[in-house]
C-alpha cells in the first residue's frame, strides 16, 4: 500500500472523478469529510458513520489540542484509537479557529498567539506546533498552517495574509519532514490563498507547487463572500493548482455549492453544515432543505426523502415523528436528523462520481438543483 497516491478515473469537462490510496484505506473522490471536531461527528457513533458511506473524517487541530490536549490523545494510542475510527482521518491546522474563535489573538511571522475561548489560557500556533500537534493526534492528512482573511478585504490585508501563508507553508513543510514515522506514513497538503484576486491565487499557487505537497487546499473561501463570488474564484483556482494532485475545497458547504465546485475541478469537501442543521432541526432533501420545527410536519407520515437510503427514511420513521422529537428537544430528534443528513451528503458525492464516470455531471447537475432550488421549504 502506497503512503499517499491519487488516480484520476474519469473526467467530465473540468470535473473529475478518482480514488485516494492510504494506508488506512482508500478515499472515493469527490469525497464529503464529515466534521469531527472534538473525536466526534456530533450525534453519531463511528459505525452510523462509516454505515453512511463516508471513506474520511475530519478532526480539529485547535478544539483538540486545547481539550483533552494531543499530548493525552497520543499517550492513549492516537486519535484513530481514541474514537474508534479505522479510516483516514484529515485534521486542519488549527487556523481558521484561532482567528474565529480566539479572544485577543495577536498575529507576528512567528505564529499566533491567542487566549482559549475555554478558560482564557493563553497558546502561541505556530506552523511547527501545527505540525507537532498533528503528529500528536497521528492525522493522515495534515494541513499546513496558514493564515485567514475574512472577505471582503483591501487587497494589501489579503496580499500580506498570503505572502505570511506561503512562508508558514514551507515552515509546515520543513517541520511535517521532521515527523520521523508519522511523516513516512502521512500526507501533507498546502492552502493556496489569495482572497478573490486570481493574480494573488496563481502567485500562491506557484510558491506551494515550489514546495511540493501531496495535495492542495483551496482555502480563504466560504468565509462571507456569497455563492457567485465563490464560483467566480473557482473558476480558476483549481486549475490553477496540479491536475495530479486532489483539491480541496476547505469549509464548503451547501449541496449546491458542492455541484458548483465539483463541476469546476474541486475532489475533496468538508462542511459542520450536515451535523449542525441535524441538530437545529433542519433536514437535507433532494427536494431543498427541510425545517422539522415548522407545524406542516406535525402530522406527515412521510418519510424525510424518500429516495434516501438512511436507516430512518428506509425504517419508517416520519416527518411527523421526528416533528415531535425537534419540537420537544429530545435528543434522539438530533440523532436521527444528523444521521439523515450525513447519508444525503454521502448519497450526493456518490451521485456526483457516477454522473461523472457516466460522463452525464451536465444534465445531473441541472436536475439536481432544478428540484432542489423549485420547492425548497424554510
Amino acid at each position: 500500500m502506497p503512503r499517499f497516491s491519487f488516480h484520476i478515473h474519469a473526467t467530465d469537462g473540468r470535473a473529475r472523478t478518482g480514488e485516494i490510496t492510504m494506508a488506512r484505506g482508500s478515499i472515493r473522490t469527490p469525497a464529503f469529510m464529515p466534521v469531527g471536531t472534538a473525536a466526534t461527528v456530533k450525534a453519531l457513533r463511528t459505525r452510523e458513520v462509516e454505515a453512511s458511506g463516508a471513506d474520511i473524517i475530519l478532526g480539529n487541530t485547535y478544539h483538540l489540542m486545547l481539550r483533552p490536549t494531543a499530548e493525552r490523545i497520543e499517550k492513549l494510542g492516537g486519535l484513530h484509537k481514541f474514537m474508534g475510527w479505522t479510516k483516514p482521518i484529515l485534521t486542519d491546522s488549527g487556523g481558521y479557529q484561532v482567528m474565529s474563535l480566539s479572544a485577543l489573538t495577536k498575529r507576528s511571522e512567528d505564529g499566533v498567539s491567542f487566549a482559549s475561548h475555554l478558560d482564557g489560557s493563553r497558546h502561541l500556533m505556530t506552523p511547527e506546533r501545527s505540525m507537532e500537534i498533528q503528529r500528536l493526534l497521528g492525522s493522515d492528512i495534515v494541513m499546513a498552517f496558514d493564515e485567514l482573511v475574512a472577505l471582503p478585504a483591501p487587497r494589501e490585508t489579503v496580499e500580506a495574509a498570503m505572502q505570511r501563508s506561503m512562508r508558514w507553508a514551507r515552515r509546515s513543510r520543513t517541520a511535517f519532514d521532521q515527523g520521523g514515522e508519522h511523516a513516512e506514513k502521512s500526507a501533507l497538503f498546502g492552502i493556496q490563498q489569495g482572497g478573490l484576486d486570481e493574480r494573488l491565487r496563481a502567485a500562491s499557487a506557484s510558491h506551494l507547487q515550489d514546495i511540493g505537497f501531496d495535495g492542495y487546499a483551496i482555502g480563504g473561501l466560504a468565509v462571507g463572500e456569497g455563492q457567485q463570488a465563490m464560483f467566480a474564484c473557482l473558476d480558476y483556482a483549481p486549475a490553477q493548482l496540479p491536475e495530479n494532485a486532489p483539491r480541496y475545497l476547505m469549509g464548503v458547504g451547501k449541496p449546491d455549492d458542492i455541484v458548483g465546485a465539483v463541476q469546476r475541478g474541486v475532489d475533496m469537501f468538508d462542511c459542520v453544515l450536515p451535523t449542525r442543521s441535524g441538530r437545529n432541526g433542519q433536514a437535507f432533501t433532494r427536494d431543498g432543505p427541510l425545517n422539522l420545527r415548522n407545524a406542516r410536519f406535525a402530522e406527515d407520515l412521510a418519510p424525510l426523502d424518500a429516495a434516501c437510503g438512511c436507516p430512518s427514511c428506509t425504517g419508517g420513521v416520519s416527518r411527523a415523528y421526528i416533528h415531535h422529537l425537534v419540537k420537544s428537544g429530545e435528543m434522539l430528534g438530533a440523532m436521527l436528523m444528523t444521521e439523515h443528513n450525513i447519508w444525503f451528503y454521502q448519497e450526493l458525492m456518490a451521485a456526483l462520481r457516477s454522473a461523472i464516470a457516466a460522463h452525464d455531471l451536465t444534465a445531473f447537475a441541472t436536475r439536481f438543483l432544478a428540484r432542489y432550488k423549485a420547492r425548497a421549504a424554510s
